[in-house]
């Protein structure tokens, strides 16, 4: 049951990113696009969702194989969540649009080249500790969103890769193919990669101050 709840939450988490990605596809201009993507983070933290950039930030502290497993069964689920949004959107009167607007987006990454896809990957998901971090701990109400918002605007207009909205947007242009799971994969890697790095810099320096 345990398993379930945890799958389901996953699900969920890959449908709240999913709405993010389909209101960014809905609007030309990017910088509103980013603003309004931030609706997807802010349902995952305020919801309490399993999304895979967020759990694996917790990685360095539960470095364990039930946690490594769970963290796959989160990125199962939010695969899930992202396939189910695709889905029925492209069975909308906005599914031409948004499929039209996916495929180019699907085409520049697949056509980017692994390390850059990786390099980009760690950048995205140190900008999502932060805005996970920052709505967790920032005892300010107005800074707790700012730290949100500012984390996911900054990492969408930078061209940086997540993993998830990645897997909405190859959805959508129902563009799966073996290369584009490689990319995903790679992608995944470097926020794997950028996830621990804060915190696991974080966990070093406290061990070296406790032995002085």
């Amino acid at each position: 049951m345990k398993h379930l709840n945890n799958f389901v939450l996953a699900v969920l988490a890959g449908i709240a990113i999913s709405i993010g990605g389909a209101v960014f596809l809905a609007l030309d201009d990017k910088v509103p696009g980013a603003v309004f993507f931030c609706v997807g983070l802010f349902m995952v933290c305020t919801l309490g969702l399993n999304l895979f950039t967020g759990k694996v930030c917790a990685l360095p502290n539960q470095c364990t194989p039930a946690y490594l497993g769970f963290l796959g069964l989160v990125w199962v689920g939010n695969l899930c969540g992202a396939e189910i949004v695709a889905l029925l959107l492209r069975a909308t009167r906005s599914g031409a649009a948004f499929a039209e607007k996916a495929a180019g987006m699907a085409a520049t990454k697949a056509g980017d080249s692994l390390p850059s896809l990786f390099i980009l990957g760690i950048f995205c998901n140190i900008l999502i500790y932060l805005a996970v971090e920052s709505y967790q701990k920032n005892p300010h109400p107005i800074g707790k969103y700012m730290g949100l918002c500012f984390g996911v605007i900054v990492f969408i207009l930078a061209g940086f890769e997540h993993c998830v909205a990645d897997m909405f947007y190859f959805a959508m242009a129902n563009a799966w193919s073996g290369r584009t799971f490689l990319c995903l994969v790679v992608i995944t890697l470097g926020n794997a990669v950028g996830g621990v790095l804060f915190p696991l810099c974080f966990k070093l320096r406290e061990k070296a101050t406790a032995n002085v």
